[in-house]
């Protein structure tokens, strides 16, 4: 009876001990522990970060830009312009190699990949653009009034061809509202670097580069608005006069194939009126006074290169654009459901037509004036026959819409390893020599 009782107060004892052993408060992290797991927490956003900012990192290629993809053509271009003004986008980490580097119009460039006008046509996301590592950025086209463009849909892709037809219509929101951005961005950037280096933003900006980057060039095309004569070339005048004072190189637009009343495309008449009052103008201006481009398209025959090259040469015009996008189709494209569509074609099948335009020109000129070769370069070894046809640097656009922002450092890397020692500037025309 003893033991029975003893028995169970025993059982007793040892529940209320288990009870009171499982029932016990956790002991509380200590420090050292929280302060590791904030470490370790640091470490891997810290890593993620990086990854996700770098422009050639694989998320861009494979996972982001796809995913643009799956949108409707112009929405994703106004969604990356909104990204990319919103400081969301990422960055080219490293230092270009100094056998890219190109002297232009007595201006450094520390690389020859620029960007094409038209993905930026309002200057909304210049410091974005260079922060990507182009050497030289092209916003517009830009009209002195603002202008909606031609009615949606507009933009169209053809993914599987890397190929882009566009009916835009110059749609933009004006000299004023962009010449605003522009000058904004350029004293701001000035006020700082005078703050940094002490000197004075007046000093600065005598000789800065318009870009306010020592090794990049900002460049400003310019066209006409729809509503203007189809021989008048008083809105280049007007948009030289208000925003050529912000502009590393100004471009003459007199090719865009989306809209009629540029007779300077096709009336070589026409054209020379419109060189000589853009030289005119830009001769008069009373301080600096910026070098003037002609974006010309690639489906002029020999005559009417011939005369485009001595125009340029009579006149002194200061490069060209070779070339803006084409009506034509390839027929292996004219069948499809894109390629019936009306407007400028853009992508690989254009650049048979810009290479041999690039190529033309320079031997027309003979190699007196800059060439800006453009169209259809989605890789270094496109970039460099374009040197070697005698572009002194070249522009892309449809190929990093395809690929992603680390189209631009791709290209690099390719030309470093293409160049094998040489320095871009010595490839140059070298298919001419």
């Amino acid at each position: 009876m003893f033991r029975i009782a003893a028995h169970a107060g025993g059982a007793h004892t040892q529940r209320r001990l288990g009870s009171r052993a499982f029932g016990s408060k956790a002991q509380p992290p200590s420090a050292a522990r929280n302060a590791a797991w904030a470490a370790g927490w640091l470490v891997v956003g810290g890593l993620g970060y990086l990854y996700v900012t770098d422009a050639s990192a694989g998320i861009h290629r494979y996972v982001s830009t796809p995913l643009m993809r799956l949108l409707d053509a112009e929405k994703a271009h106004d969604l990356a312009i909104f990204t990319l003004k919103h400081g969301l986008h990422p960055v080219d980490r490293n230092d270009d190699d100094a056998l890219l580097e190109v002297t232009l119009w007595g201006k450094r460039i520390s690389n020859p990949v620029g960007l094409a006008a038209g993905f930026d046509k309002n200057a909304e996301a210049v410091d974005a653009l260079f922060a990507m590592g182009f050497g030289a950025v092209e916003v517009g086209s830009i009209t002195p009034e603002a202008q909606a463009g031609n009615p949606k849909p507009r933009l169209f892709r053809a993914d599987d061809r890397g190929t882009t037809i566009n009916r835009m219509g110059l749609n933009n929101d004006g000299m004023h509202v962009c010449g605003d951005r522009i000058r904004t961005r350029f004293w701001r950037l000035l006020a700082t670097q005078s703050q940094k280096q002490g000197q004075t933003v007046a000093s600065l900006a005598a000789s800065a580069n318009r870009s306010a980057l020592g090794d990049r060039l900002l460049g400003i095309n310019l066209s006409k608005n729809k509503a203007s004569a189809a021989d008048s070339h008083s809105d280049y005048v007007a948009g030289l006069n208000a925003l050529g004072p912000y502009a590393d190189y100004f471009v003459i637009n007199v090719s865009c194939p989306n809209v009629k009343n540029i007779a300077a495309a096709s009336d070589v008449a026409v054209l020379e009126d419109t060189v000589r009052a853009v030289m005119r103008a830009r001769n008069a201006m009373p301080d600096y006074r910026p070098p003037v481009v002609l974006k010309i398209g690639p489906d002029n025959d020999a005559d009417q290169l011939r005369l485009i090259a001595q125009l340029a040469l009579d006149y002194r015009v200061d490069g060209i654009i070779a070339t803006n996008t084409t009506r034509s189709r390839p027929a292996e494209l004219a069948a499809t459901p894109v390629g019936r569509e009306d407007g400028g074609l853009s992508g690989p099948p254009l650049r048979g037509l810009a290479l041999a335009t690039t190529r033309d020109i320079y031997r027309l000129t003979r190699g007196r004036i800059p060439i800006i070769g453009c169209g259809g370069i989605a890789s270094a070894e496109d970039a460099l026959a374009f040197a070697r046809a005698g572009a002194s640097f070249v522009q892309i656009y449809s190929s990093m819409t395809l690929d992603g922002p680390g189209k631009v450092r791709e290209i690099k890397d390719g030309l470093v390893d293409l160049l094998k020692g040489r320095r871009w500037a010595d490839v140059v025309g070298e298919d001419a020599k």
